[in-house]
């Protein structure tokens, strides 16, 4: 049996022989990627894992553009920080993001150690944009706007003096 006919045989009549995955392929899709926004190196992986199934070749080329500093998770750290507090996120919903995002603990402590963030500002920015400037009257609002600032990933403290009756 010849070598062309055992793939057909294996494939599929139609089915065309699986080819070697160039490393250069994976290089320009992660560098493709890179190019739009920063990426975690969990979310590189992901997303070229999907197109590409050989892990070894993908890890290589991963760890190739991390040598480089083209993929830098710390950066991509600040980088989603910033962006995140930017919408009126808070702290601890941040935070769990990056987590699920694939990035350590010490890489989250050293963005939030770096990018400087006056939680108690934004928070009475959210509140504001939310709200308005009416002030809470009724326990039932105030109930509202706790779960909203929770939900938000505020700490109590950033926000308690903003709900007194």
């Amino acid at each position: 049996m010849t070598e062309q006919h055992s793939v057909a045989a294996e494939f599929g009549s139609d089915a065309v022989a699986p080819t070697a995955i160039n490393p250069a392929d994976v290089r320009l899709a992660a560098m493709n990627l890179l190019a739009r926004r920063e990426h975690s190196l969990h979310e590189l992986r992901q997303k070229l894992q999907r197109r590409f199934p050989d892990e070894s070749v993908v890890a290589s080329e991963l760890a190739r553009l991390q040598d480089e500093n083209l993929q830098s998770d710390e950066r991509y750290a600040q980088s989603y920080l910033r962006q995140r507090s930017g919408r009126g996120y808070g702290p601890q919903r941040v935070r769990r993001e990056m987590r699920d995002k694939g990035l350590s603990d010490e890489q989250i402590a050293h963005a939030f150690a770096t990018v400087e963030v006056d939680w108690y500002e934004l928070a009475a920015q959210v509140m504001q944009k939310k709200f308005g400037a009416v002030p809470v009257t009724e326990l039932k609002e105030k109930a509202r706007r706790l779960r909203f600032m929770q939900y938000r990933g505020f700490h109590g403290d950033h926000y308690q003096h903003l709900l007194e009756l």
